[in-house]
């Protein structure tokens, strides 16, 4: 008897997760954060007019900060947790933008580094845990490998994501469709008794993607085939707004908290390990008919993220003239422009560099700013123009070279009219 009452006393407590249940309103708040993920960084950079990089920056540090938050909490709160994914959101988003717009890297060779870091994070998560599973992140090196695993399928999603729609052509609205498809399989297999751990994770890289896409689809003009015209502010706003209506009603009704014995020795609701590797199977073939599609998209016609301005000067070797660059934008943008690029001129040649300096900072963001509505009417000129800005970005930034900077202004004066 005096040994049973030890062993009681002894009994450790019962560590608490700090993740919440999978549910309905985790995959909906799921969404809705890599919706803002994509929609709130495009807004961020332009509007802050740092620069990309100095934008990853600013949300390194604020990611920082909520994980600490996150971090020093003793069991799972809405409020933190979800903040630290829709920041993580944008974080991972803004590495990916960096590596494709400022670095130069295609985006299969992203797509494929950060899948393989992917596996190593999951790699050592797992020979040191033995499980990967997020009903068991109770302890501080558990959620560190979770948050690290969670930025990286940000990254990933998003490299995924642009890399379909550069293969494919396919507008945000039509590229939707295919992670929603392939979800869907997951979510088949996994009520038939597929591994949990695996669905749940495929699952959660694909939501990026689909979220990304939702989100562009929102925010894009009225054009034929783009979006609905919302812009990334309002289309931020709005998924913003149902993010914190989604985690004040989970914060009041706790439907999403796992605690006490409920989490030890979890048994899956629908897991059934003698299905596990024919449901495997399924989720390979469906895989293996996602490359199929695409590899039948790419070999169709289409506008490529080449000429549509992706990445990097890709039309530096391209060559219009002023009315081909013009012909399907707005004169009232045109306008505004070549007012700029006037003003940009007038102090070059008085050799007021500060003004210069200002002229450019005030281009650089009326361009990113029109680039949602300028972009679907004509690629090929907007790509054109784009590489034009590089150049004068590059010679009043980086070169400081008067010759330089009178060379880039003058491009662009022709190109304006």
């Amino acid at each position: 008897m005096t040994t049973n009452t030890a062993t009681r006393t002894a009994t450790p407590r019962v560590l608490l997760n700090k993740v919440p249940e999978v549910t309905i309103w985790f995959w909906l708040i799921k969404i809705l954060c890599t919706t803002v993920g994509e929609s709130f960084a495009d807004w961020i950079n332009m509007q802050l007019g740092v620069g990309l990089g100095m934008t990853a920056v600013i949300f390194t540090v604020v990611f920082a900060a909520v994980l600490i938050w996150q971090f020093s909490t003793s069991r799972y709160k809405p409020a933190a947790y979800w903040l630290t994914v829709v920041v993580v959101s944008v974080t991972g988003t803004l590495y990916t933008d960096i590596l494709t717009d400022q670095l130069g890297v295609p985006l299969w060779i992203s797509t494929s580094v950060f899948a393989v870091a992917l596996a190593v994070v999951f790699g050592i998560w797992w020979a040191r845990e033995r499980t990967l599973s997020i009903h068991s992140i109770v302890s501080k090196p558990r959620e560190a490998f979770y948050w690290l695993a969670v930025l990286v399928t940000f990254a990933l999603g998003t490299a995924a994501g642009d890399w379909t729609l550069e293969l494919t052509g396919w507008s945000p609205g039509v590229s939707v469709l295919l992670p929603l498809a392939l979800i869907a399989i997951i979510v088949g297999c996994w009520r038939m008794g597929g591994n949990p751990v695996l669905a749940f994770w495929l699952a959660y890289i694909l939501t990026r993607p689909l979220g990304a896409n939702l989100g562009d689809w929102l925010a894009s003009p009225k054009v034929p085939d783009k979006g609905l015209g919302l812009g990334t502010l309002v289309t931020s706003l709005i998924f913003l707004a149902a993010i914190l209506a989604t985690v004040v009603y989970l914060t009041m009704t706790k439907s999403d908290v796992i605690e006490g014995h409920e989490q030890r020795e979890r048994t899956p609701k629908y897991h059934r390990k003698h299905l596990e590797w024919p449901m495997v199977g399924v989720m390979a073939l469906a895989a293996v008919a996602a490359g199929v599609v695409l590899n039948w998209a790419s070999a169709q016609p289409h506008a490529n993220a080449a000429a549509e301005g992706e990445g990097p000067n890709p039309a530096a070797n391209l060559h219009l003239s002023s009315k081909q660059a013009l012909a399907n934008f707005p004169a009232v943008d045109v306008r505004h422009f070549r007012t700029i690029v006037k003003g940009m001129d007038a102090a070059l040649a008085k050799g007021d560099q500060a003004t210069l300096n200002q002229g450019v900072n005030a281009y650089e963001k009326a361009w990113d700013d029109d680039q949602g509505k300028l972009q679907p009417l004509d690629g090929k000129a907007w790509g054109f123009i784009d590489s034009q800005n590089d150049a004068l970005f590059t010679s009043v930034r980086e070169k400081k070279d008067p010759t330089a900077e009178k060379a880039a202004i003058t491009a662009l004066l022709k190109t304006f009219g």
